[in-house]
Formats: structure tokens, C-alpha cells, sequence
């Protein structure tokens, strides 16, 4: 028997990345998954995002743990769509205990050259398509009346800044607010809501060339080793990224009976990057 057994959870970026991690390791602990993520290129981003190959194999990799799993190309600035595979999941799954507001971009820019398109974006994925994804979820908790857990996906970046990615900070440090409030409206009902922030990931998002060129502008043609060695000076321990099974971890422990009475808390993963 794994810690949630018996449980269902809500995931969106599932495709790849922490997303995928997140539902595979909570299959391991029992958890039957609802996956969601789009296969639509985000208009403002310089990397690929995430295809429909990749959620199919977050499916293939959930289902060869024979844990059932539902997954969905909905985009989180969907609200409608959001609302209907959530309802299709308690319906197929039967109930609803976890809900883990993951989806997220990284786009840069001086904050005085930033395009509006790219302002907005991010704040409709990182900021809105997170209240959204609550908005539609978190409901099918709360009518299930066994209490649950909510983890917003916030970033270091919310906690300690850099230059050129005033949007995404400002995206990730209001995610703060949601969750305390979030917290407090539904602490009555045995929900409790957190968030995580991370240092650097070793996800597709940071591991492009984009991300490599902003790190070091030195260089013409940066690779990954470059931006390592540049990425390293953010930690204090002596590694330049996370994984992002650290990540899930820590969810893990927020979202299943060892972390029950932990609510209202930003529950940071930075390798000493704030020190």
C-alpha cells in the first residue's frame, strides 16, 4: 500500500518536466492521475513546449504502474476546458483529493523592452492558469468532504530576484497570495494549500538555448555545460540545478498524511540559493 492509495490527483503540465515526475512518483504511491497539458506551442516562448507525444508517454509511464489515469490537451488559460475534464476525471476516477497547479512558462526580457504579449502571457499561464486550474478542480475537494491538499508550483524567483524576468516574478510571487488565502478559506475543510519554489530545474524549460544565451552572453554559441558553470554561482551547494524528482518529492510529503497539518506554507527547494 502506497501513501495514496486510494487517492486521486489533478495535475496540469503534465506532459514532461516536473509534471510528468509529479504523476509518475504519485502513481508509485497509489494515486490515480487526471493529466493535463497542451500541445499548442505558447506564442511567446523560445522553446519548444510540450507536444502530444509527451503526454502521451506520461500515460504510458503512469499506466505501466497499473494506475489508471485520464489525461487532457487543455491549456490552463482554459477555464471551460479546465472545468470539463475536471468533472470527466471525478466522474471516471470517482472522487478528487489532490490538485497540483503545476503548468508554467519561462520567457525573458529587460522589463523595458518587454513586449505586452510577452507580459501577459506569463501572467495568464504562471498567475491566472493557476487560479483556474484551482477554480475548476478544487471545487470536486471540497464536495467530497474528506479534506485534501493543493500545491501551487511558485519559484525561487518569487523569493530572491534576478534581472529580465520581471514578468515571471511578478507571476510567481502572486501565486504567494493565492495560496495563503486559498489556505485560510479552506482550512475548515481539512484542504490545506502550500506552495513550492524551486531554484533551477533540470527541465526543458531551462535547458534550451534561449535560457543558455541569457546566462551567457559572453560566448556565441553557449551550450549546456556553459550555462552550468554560470547557473552554479545562484546555489550555495555545489550543484548549478535541481532535478526535478526533488521537486516531487517534496510534494509528496505535502500532499499525502506526513505533511497533514502543514498549510499556508512556501516550502522552499534551492539548494541554499537565498543564503
Amino acid at each position: 500500500m502506497g501513501t495514496l492509495e486510494g487517492k486521486v490527483a489533478f495535475i496540469t503540465g503534465a506532459a514532461r518536466g516536473q509534471g510528468r515526475s509529479h504523476a509518475v512518483r504519485l502513481a508509485q504511491e497509489g494515486a490515480d492521475i487526471i493529466a493535463v497539458d497542451t500541445s499548442t506551442q505558447v506564442e511567446t516562448v523560445p522553446y519548444g513546449t510540450a507536444r502530444a507525444d509527451d503526454l502521451t508517454e506520461t500515460v504510458r509511464q503512469v499506466e505501466a504502474l497499473d494506475r489508471r489515469i485520464l489525461a487532457a490537451d487543455v491549456d490552463v488559460r482554459d477555464l471551460a476546458g479546465l472545468t470539463k475534464i475536471a468533472e470527466e476525471g471525478v466522474t471516471e476516477l470517482g472522487r478528487l483529493d489532490i490538485v497540483l497547479a503545476n503548468a508554467g512558462i519561462s520567457t525573458m526580457a529587460p522589463t523595458l523592452e518587454m513586449s505586452e504579449d510577452t507580459w501577459q502571457t506569463m501572467i495568464d499561464i504562471n498567475l491566472t492558469g493557476v487560479w483556474k486550474t484551482v477554480r475548476a478542480a478544487v471545487p470536486h475537494i471540497v464536495a467530497g468532504g474528506r479534506g485534501g491538499s493543493v500545491v501551487l508550483t511558485s519559484s525561487l524567483a518569487a523569493l530572491s530576484v534576478n534581472e529580465n524576468i520581471a514578468h515571471y516574478t511578478a507571476a510567481k510571487t502572486g501565486l504567494i497570495g493565492l495560496m495563503k488565502v486559498l489556505a485560510k478559506e479552506l482550512a475548515p475543510q481539512s484542504i490545506r494549500v502550500n506552495s513550492v519554489h524551486p531554484t533551477t530545474v533540470a527541465t526543458e524549460m531551462i535547458l534550451n538555448d534561449a535560457t543558455y544565451r541569457l546566462f551567457r552572453p559572453d560566448l556565441e554559441h553557449p551550450g549546456r555545460d556553459d550555462f552550468e558553470e554560470a547557473a552554479r554561482e545562484l546555489n550555495k551547494m555545489p550543484v548549478s540545478m535541481v532535478e526535478a524528482s526533488d521537486i516531487t518529492e517534496a510534494i509528496v510529503y505535502l500532499v499525502s498524511d506526513s505533511g497533514r497539518y502543514v498549510t499556508g506554507t512556501t516550502h522552499v527547494i534551492d539548494a541554499g540559493g537565498r543564503l
